[in-house]
């Protein structure tokens, strides 16, 4: 089903201080759509959402709120209405709960009654309607959040922005924030952008992920197809890929391309042709380890002998570094650890599919 577009950024530039901090050619946001901010500090997110929000004024360009454009003080007004926003810290007054979330809807003009039901309602959405009487001031961290969040939902707003909203808490009360968000969005319908340099959080809330660097979004496309098929070597880097390794291409026969990477060659389906510099990528939980060579009945076209150089405990599972001539990391769980008896130092067979890799041309 196809939704109604909601937000449009055209060829936005936003100069401060001297400096282009902001150049985006293109930005969309369709009804009930999740769209997550992604990329290092520096790289624009919270001066792009600022500059969606209007409260950041560009140099050039033009923002649209469903098809209408945003440059009388009318159209922005009511543009506002329609939004809220969510920042890392929750900036509450020095009042009751109750009152913190009415805010938004006493700006508005609504009668006590009408305010009591959507204060109620919000509240009990972040299930805290047990705080409506407490001090603003007398609230943890993770409670002050959810208070910001049922304050912007308590107007029922079409749009959503936040601002790394979850960047100050504790993982298990960001993880269950993350989650009750995740729902929320999905039970009202609501459109969101949501800037962040957590990858997880991201993967969890968004229907598209949009890659930003040094102030312009450098890929825009699902989390599926920016993790697993990055659009060059900085995404690929920042969404985890681990394996980004140079190489050259040897051979082009139908689908599979053959790629030499320090001499070794490697089977990849992709198209390229021959004398091609390309980059080899490879998410580290697509590669195979064994401890005995199966390459004559493995379904994988790859198969490299390697040395276990390094074992690095990261909680959830291992990283592991080999040495295959090239270098290449894979992801283990301490189970597997444990069943092939692997430690630094150990040779071992790890092996991946034409199909997994993802091959960008060098300059593209």
């Amino acid at each position: 089903m196809t939704r109604e577009l909601l937000l449009e950024a055209r060829d936005i530039v936003v100069i401060r201080g001297g400096t282009r901090v902001l150049d985006i050619a293109s930005l969309v946001l369709h009804e009930k759509e999740v769209l997550s901010l992604i990329g290092p500090n520096g790289a624009g997110k919270s001066s792009l959402l600022l500059t969606l929000a209007s409260l950041l004024r560009p140099s050039g360009g033009e923002l649209r709120c469903r098809g209408e454009l945003l440059v009388t003080k009318h159209s922005t007004d009511v543009y506002r209405r329609r939004m809220s926003m969510v920042f890392q810290e929750p900036l509450l007054f020095d009042t009751s709960v109750f009152d913190n979330v009415a805010t938004g809807l006493r700006i508005r003009g609504m009668g006590r009654s009408e305010i009591r039901t959507l204060v109620g309602e919000s509240l009990e959405l972040f299930n805290i309607l047990h705080l409506a009487d407490r001090s603003a001031r007398r609230l943890s961290g993770g409670e002050a959040q959810r208070v910001s969040l049922a304050r912007a939902f308590a107007i029922k707003p079409e749009l959503l922005l936040l601002d790394e909203p979850f960047s100050s808490l504790d993982p298990p009360t960001r993880l269950a924030l993350t989650e009750d968000l995740d729902h929320i969005l999905k039970q009202t319908g609501t459109a969101a952008i949501i800037a962040t340099h957590d990858q997880m959080e991201a993967l969890q809330l968004s229907d598209r992920m949009a890659v930003m660097n040094g102030g312009r979004i450098v890929q825009c496309a699902s989390p599926v197809e920016v993790t697993h098929r990055p659009a060059d070597e900085f995404v690929a880097s920042f969404v985890g890929m681990e394996n980004v390794l140079s190489g050259q291409v040897t051979a082009h026969d139908k689908e599979i391309v053959t790629v030499s990477i320090a001499g070794h060659p490697v089977k990849i389906v992709g198209m390229a042709s021959a004398g091609d510099d390309v980059l080899f990528c490879i998410r580290p939980e697509n590669i195979t380890i064994e401890t005995t060579d199966h390459g004559a009945t493995t379904s994988a076209r790859n198969v490299f002998q390697g040395l276990i150089g390094k074992i690095t405990h990261l909680g959830a599972y291992h990283k592991v570094c080999l040495d295959c001539g090239f270098p290449l990391v894979t992801y283990l769980t301490s189970q597997a650890i444990d069943t092939l008896h692997l430690e630094e130092g150990k040779t071992v067979y790890a092996s991946f599919k034409a199909t997994a890799v993802h091959l960008i041309r060098s300059g593209s």
